[in-house]
């Protein structure tokens, strides 16, 4: 249990540094005199670039050490977290948050192995999970909140702060209380994948964001559309004939590992989505401080704190599939309810809103992560967790490109002059996003969940261990 408390305290601060921000984006932007797409890098240079790693880490982790691999994370983590407090310009800030996120990338997958391969029995594993999933709950939902408080308080780089002591504890604690372990059989390094990986996440991220001021059809965006395409090809081919790949295609034979990745980027898509939308209707459509703000999202957190705990124990006694078909259906409902938004919408239509949302997101995070890893070779179980991680944060960067795109798309006037006059329409389909990636999360959480899926998870499996290493992490 002190492990696990260990390990939920670097998924704290990084859960809460992937949503505090948006509550500063406003007064940001006011100082460094920053466009909508200057705001949407603010956030995407952090998850785009953890996205990119996470795999990379997980991997690292089981062949260096899990121990060794999350305190240098943290170490990074922190060091950036106080250098984007120092941040002199927008620039300079977009560079520091992608320091923060190399540090990131280090923590959540190397901990969720580091969980995996301590709770050995399949109930007590289940439990943990359910409390890590819990906790990244409660840290995103808690990040508006806390950065209101901050942003109100003593300026919008005193977001950063909370990070440092935290991250020292961390280090600290892990030292003398986190057990070294590695990989039986080490994995080599995979430069290759890594750069063709980052050249596809980055060229799409590009290309979504800078759409609207660019042009869709100019020779930029439709060469950085064909640069993604191409390097998604070549990456899935040169994977397949890898002995040591970095992500082996073979992982999506497993009905349940591919469903929880493509839930994990729909949910975070339509929460990346959310809060970038909401925090600027809160702010700058309705005029409210950043702390006022912070508190109207407070249903939303107080939802997924209750919601967190009770899907992992749902899934430790029933499985993964109730608790996601209600968090789909949540989504679909909060989602068209935000379709009706008016400028002067009142907290009895905001509240309910927010509280359902949230309830869709807290009954999501246990299943995701138990499914990803279900029925895979406790030896890989780094590289499993990482893609989960890894899905995530790429959701989290497409849900605030897009909806960041299609926003700046609607607006007239740019973002001081045109969020007041015309930000309920241009948002609008956004909401829409956000209903049809909870009909995304429906849908598969019942074909994925079922008998059929876990006969192709044992497969799979079976396909990825060596005969003398088939022991899978068995998840209910």
């Amino acid at each position: 249990m002190l492990v696990l408390a260990i390990c939920c305290m670097s998924l704290f601060i990084v859960g809460l540094d992937s949503t505090i921000v948006n509550v500063a984006l406003p007064s940001i932007g006011r100082e460094l005199h920053s466009s909508v797409s200057g705001l949407q890098w603010i956030i995407d240079a952090y998850t785009l670039v953890l996205a990119s790693l996470l795999m990379f880490s997980g991997a690292t982790a089981d062949r260096i050490g899990r121990r060794r691999t999350f305190q240098a994370g943290l170490s990074v983590f922190t060091v950036g977290s106080l250098l984007c407090s120092l941040a002199p310009g927008l620039g300079w800030l977009i560079v520091f948050r992608m320091v923060q996120a190399m540090g990131g990338s280090m923590l959540n997958p190397v901990a969720m192995s580091i969980i995996t391969n301590t709770f050995t029995d399949r109930r007590e594993r289940a439990r943990a999970i359910g409390v890590w999933g819990g906790v990244f709950g409660l840290s995103m939902a808690l990040g508006p909140v806390v950065g209101g408080v901050l942003v109100d308080s003593a300026g919008w780089r005193s977001i950063f702060w909370v990070n440092i002591p935290v991250g020292m504890a961390a280090i600290v604690l892990a030292a003398l209380f986190v057990p070294e372990s590695k990989a039986e059989r080490a994995r080599r390094p995979d430069p290759v994948g890594q750069v063709l990986l980052i050249v596809l996440l980055a060229s799409l991220t590009y290309a979504i964001i800078e759409g609207p001021a660019a042009g869709w059809g100019s020779a930029i965006i439709i060469s950085l559309f064909a640069v993604t395409a191409a390097a998604l090809a070549v990456f899935v081919r040169y994977e397949s004939r890898r002995e040591d790949p970095l992500l082996d295609p073979r992982f999506f034979r497993s009905a349940p590992f591919s469903g929880a990745t493509i839930i994990a980027v729909a949910i975070t898509a339509a929460l990346g989505g959310f809060l970038f939308l909401n925090t600027l209707y809160l702010q700058d459509v309705r005029g409210f401080r950043a702390l006022t703000a912070g508190l109207y999202l407070l249903p939303l957190a107080l939802a997924m704190a209750a919601a967190s705990p009770l899907a992992g124990r749902i899934v430790a006694s029933r499985g993964a599939r109730i608790p996601m078909v209600v968090s789909g259906i949540a989504l679909i409902v909060s989602g068209m309810l935000l379709t009706m938004l008016t400028e002067t919408s009142g907290t009895g239509f905001l509240f309910p809103s927010y509280v359902i949302f949230g309830l869709g997101l807290g009954l999501v995070n246990a299943p995701i992560t138990n499914s990803a890893v279900s029925g895979m070779p406790r030896q890989q179980a780094g590289v499993a967790a990482g893609v989960a991680s890894a899905s995530r944060q790429v959701g989290q960067s497409l849900g605030v490109a897009v909806m960041g795109s299609i926003l700046s798309g609607g607006l007239r006037g740019g973002l001081q002059g045109g969020l007041r006059a015309g930000f309920v329409a241009a948002s609008r389909p956004g909401w829409w996003i956000v209903a049809a990636c909870g009909a995304v999360t429906l849908i598969l959480a019942l074909v994925t969940t079922g008998s059929w899926a876990q006969r192709t998870a044992a497969r799979t499996a079976e396909l990825l261990s060596p005969d003398d290493e088939r022991a899978p992490v068995s998840v209910p």
